[in-house]
């Protein structure tokens, strides 16, 4: 009943199905690939409150690429006519490359039969004038190696890595029930229309984030949820739990607790993150891609709450480390 109920809202609007997206391509290093790895050959579109298209921008600044594979900025507010360029919100005017107003427009330039969502991240080649991905997942695993030639040698897969072979398994497990859970934990938490829904997913939710808390706790499991290293899994967790206690413990109703009051290893990990500036993070890559007034109005927008009102606590975004 609950499953049924869902897929009447607006919530496969706005989150992110891993695996669902329509354009599957991947770049390669390889000259002689459809999609070669390439300077200034790729844009991708993101907006600065979606957690989505946030993984791909830490990972753009963990990796150094951010001059090899620039983004554009979008608003962080949702219209009927889907993500647009207005000025606001760090966002452009107008398309750089086209001149639109809509990313739905790139898409249909992409393609003028597509039918799908006009999702961010999206990554795009200015060569085939395609979308080559919308799916962050992949985009974030292309990005992991396939432009190391275009980065320093300490930033490459080979000698830092963020998807280490010895740690695949655990890290795709943890993915798995992560994605479901918690990612995607708080859209279903937060855009259930009965009563019933809503506390069926938000138990499910915090059962989950009770599941990180111990996982913490076990050997090897830190400072970072895999060791001594940053990899994919904290990337993929901590674009939700930065946004927790700014915007889904509010907007979301996600509130039988605070990840800064009742969790306090993820609190101690998710600040470790973010406050780190050192090599670990090439000088603060989660905290510069944090943009906590956007993350807030995005969601208001999205949730379409009251007057549009934006909540103005917590006092303080994040606590210091």
């Amino acid at each position: 009943m609950a499953t049924a109920e869902l897929e009447k809202t607006d919530i496969l609007k706005l989150a992110d199905l891993d695996g669902s997206s329509q354009f599957r391509n991947f770049i390669s290093s390889d000259p002689s690939s459809p999609f070669p790895a390439e300077k200034d050959r790729y844009v991708v579109y993101i907006n600065l409150g979606c957690p989505w298209a946030h993984r791909v921008n830490i990972l753009l600044h963990l990796k150094g690429l951010t001059s090899v594979v620039p983004t554009i900025i979008v608003d962080c507010q949702l219209v009927p006519n889907g993500w647009s360029f207005t000025g606001d919100d760090d966002s452009h005017t107008a398309d750089p490359l086209y001149g639109f107003k809509y990313l739905r427009d790139l898409y249909l330039k992409a393609d003028l039969e597509y039918t799908g969502r006009y999702t961010v991240p999206c990554l795009w080649d200015k060569k085939n004038e395609t979308v080559v991905s919308n799916e962050s997942s992949e985009i974030l695993r292309m990005l992991y190696s396939e432009f190391d030639a275009f980065v320093p040698e300490d930033r490459r897969e080979s000698v830092r890595p963020l998807f280490p072979k010895h740690l695949q398994k655990e890290i795709e497990e943890m993915n798995e029930w992560v994605y479901d859970t918690v990612n995607n934990g708080v859209y279903k938490t937060g855009f259930a229309t009965t009563q019933e829904a809503y506390e069926e997913h938000l138990h499910v939710l915090f059962a989950s984030l009770d599941r990180l808390e111990k996982h913490l706790e076990q050997p090897r499991h830190s400072p970072f949820l895999f060791g001594e290293h940053i990899t994919e899994a904290d990337i993929r967790l901590f674009t939700t739990m930065i946004r927790f206690d700014a915007a889904y413990v509010t907007i979301f109703k996600c509130n039988l607790k605070m990840i800064r009051y009742e969790y306090p290893r993820l609190h101690d990990w998710l600040r470790r993150v973010y406050w780190d500036e050192g090599e670990e993070s090439n000088c603060g890559a989660f905290k510069k891609t944090t943009h906590f007034d956007c993350i807030k109005k995005g969601y208001v927008s999205a949730a379409k709450a009251p007057n549009a009102i934006i909540p103005a606590g917590p006092l303080h975004n994040i606590l210091p480390h």
